[in-house]
């Protein structure tokens, strides 16, 4: 047999360079002399540098483009965080504005007494009509108000399939000006509706408008954030969302003390603020390097990749991307090819993590937080302060998980995330049957209503640090390229069905569970905090083009995964 280019029989890992200090030191050595290192807290390891460019690139053809294949180790890229990449990823993740404005200001508007008796003059009935001999938990029971909140997510879901065709054929970027032209229209229809038909119509264009964004946006932070600070930037979008949700509470409080007739309009009408934000915002960025990779703009990538990174030695990068554009175009179709068994890892976490989410409870504490607040005995005012209350511990525990999730890791947030939903849910689920009672006719002290309120600010900040912004993050890094746009629409598909599902069966449910409500969303927090043990993989820190090693070395999904790399022990074997 041919003698290994890498490893002439004595070393352990083929590494084609480390960091600078290691190639000065190899360039200064006689060819193939050994250097010896060893990290702290390891065994040393010999490493074998060849000195021809032909033996190097052998190396790398064995190694699948410079990975240390023995062991899993990923190699960094050059490079530096360069306020350019910074800047743009936060104007990217206005995006997710949008989003959050909407799910905070739906809730607000459907508990605003004008609004109901405008559109839902039946629940407006049953509102007031409800008294200590009335069953509260059902005085919001409507499906023509369900269905004024869940009309958004049905057309979310169907536009998350053609987003995903823009986005690969155009763009990130054309995407997240399309989503941003839609919710712009969708806001002032509803602004102005004189009737239910118009405002599920604005509704439906607002889904479009999020359908869009919420499948390009997190692609489009995760591809051009470096990897060592990829969950930070990444985790920008769900800053937005809750930053969002916060100022549609601010909104809602303001235009709910107008008696005018009008300021459920103002809230509504207002999205167009976060709206114009994003388009804008989206004609000042540049498209990612996979993106102009894929579409064939080679020369225009490496600009951006060399500015984003800020230096010009991105050829390491660059060729990675391009032998991954290449491998992606062998792929005619990616919806047929996520069903293959390799890709059976992405296709479970494509469906499981953000089924997961939804299933926390999160979006229809966020949707109907005042009518929840006003169910159990806040006054109006009171209820949409409460929102307001939320919202900000939202936003300030979504800072926690910015800060962290680069130097913990996703795992270590996903487990205590779900342990601490799961004790104040169950907390809140034994007080209010215990208190308010299941016939609806309870009264909660004062300070039994602010224990409830300080118990779902602790649901709430669990979530705003775990599942919240990772059930983004994690899917927007684990598809290879041949995949990621059909992968990224499964996840907003799925995000949008059970975001639908739950908000058209909560009013309903909690008629119906009443305080079981939420101890049946804390079971579904301990089975998701199981799935994360046992099947989540750690991602921190690994390149978004070499995420496949992750699932190499998975106790239970390597054996899904196609094993095309040479290993320095096959090579041996063969010499």
């Amino acid at each position: 047999m041919r003698p290994s280019p890498c490893f002439h029989g004595a070393s352990d890992l083929c590494l084609i360079f480390l960091d600078d200090q290691a190639k000065r030191r190899y360039k200064k050595e006689p060819s193939h002399q050994r250097y010896r290192g060893a990290q702290k807290g390891s065994r040393s390891k010999t490493l074998a540098f060849p000195r021809s460019p032909q033996r190097r690139r052998a190396c790398a053809e064995m190694a699948g483009g410079g990975l240390a294949p023995s062991n899993g180790d990923v190699k960094h890229y050059n490079g530096r965080v360069t306020s350019f990449v910074i800047v743009t990823c936060v104007i990217a993740a206005t995006g997710g504005l949008i989003f959050g404005y909407d799910i905070g200001v739906s809730g607000g508007v459907t508990s605003m007494d004008e609004f109901l008796e405008k559109f839902f003059p039946s629940v407006y009935q049953q509102e007031k009509t409800a008294s200590g001999s009335k069953n509260q938990w059902c005085q919001f029971d409507s499906q023509m108000l369900t269905s004024f909140t869940s009309s958004l997510y049905v057309a979310g879901l169907i536009s998350t399939y053609f987003a995903s065709m823009v986005t690969q054929a155009f763009g990130r970027k054309s995407s997240m000006l399309f989503g941003g032209a839609a919710f712009l229209l969708g806001s002032a229809i509803n602004g102005v509706a004189m009737n239910v038909a118009m405002l599920i119509i604005g509704r439906i264009l607002l889904g479009v408008g999020v359908g869009f964004a919420n499948q390009a946006v997190p692609l489009y932070l995760s591809e051009m954030a470096p990897p060592q600070l990829r969950g930070a930037l990444n985790m920008g979008f769900q800053m937005a969302t809750t930053i969002g949700i916060f100022v549609a509470g601010l909104v809602n409080y303001g235009t709910g003390k107008l008696h005018a007739g009008y300021g459920w309009r103002i809230s509504v009408a207002l999205a167009a603020v976060p709206a114009l934000i994003m388009t804008l915002g989206a004609i000042a960025l540049p498209d990612t390097p996979n993106s102009l990779v894929e579409r064939g703009l080679r020369d225009q990538a490496k600009a951006t990749l060399q500015k984003i990174r800020g230096t010009d030695d991105v050829e390491a990068e660059l060729q990675d991307m391009i032998e991954a554009t290449e491998e992606a175009k062998k792929v005619s179709d990616p919806w047929s090819s996520i069903l293959r068994p390799e890709h059976r890892p992405h296709l479970v976490m494509a469906i499981a993590i953000p089924m997961f989410q939804q299933l926390t409870g999160i979006n229809v504490i966020m949707f109907y937080a005042p009518v929840l607040f006003k169910t159990i005995g806040f006054g109006d005012s009171a209820s949409l302060m409460s929102a307001v209350i939320s919202g900000l511990v939202n936003v300030f525990a979504t800072t926690v998980s910015i800060a962290t999730v680069d130097k913990f890791g996703r795992r270590i947030l996903f487990l205590e995330g779900g342990i601490q939903m799961v004790v104040s849910q169950v907390a809140v689920g034994a007080i209010l049957g215990t208190f308010f009672g299941d016939a609806g006719t309870g009264k909660l002290s004062p300070g039994l209503a602010n224990l409830v309120l300080a118990l779902i600010c602790v649901y709430v900040a669990a979530f705003a640090w775990s599942w919240g912004p990772l059930g983004w993050l994690v899917p927007s890094e684990i598809f290879p390229l041949n995949i990621r746009s059909a992968g990224q629409s499964i996840v907003v598909g799925v995000n949008f069905f059970f975001t639908f599902v739950i908000a058209q069966l909560f009013l309903m449910a909690l008629c119906h569970l009443k305080s079981g409500l939420f101890h049946l969303f804390a079971a579904f927090v301990v089975v998701m905090t199981l799935f994360v043990v046992f099947l989540v993989p750690e991602t921190k820190g690994v390149p978004i083009e070499e995420m496949t090693l992750v699932w190499k070395k998975h106790w239970f999904w390597k054996k899904y995964m196609l094993d095309d790399r040479i290993t320095p022990s096959e090579h041996r074997r063969e010499d």
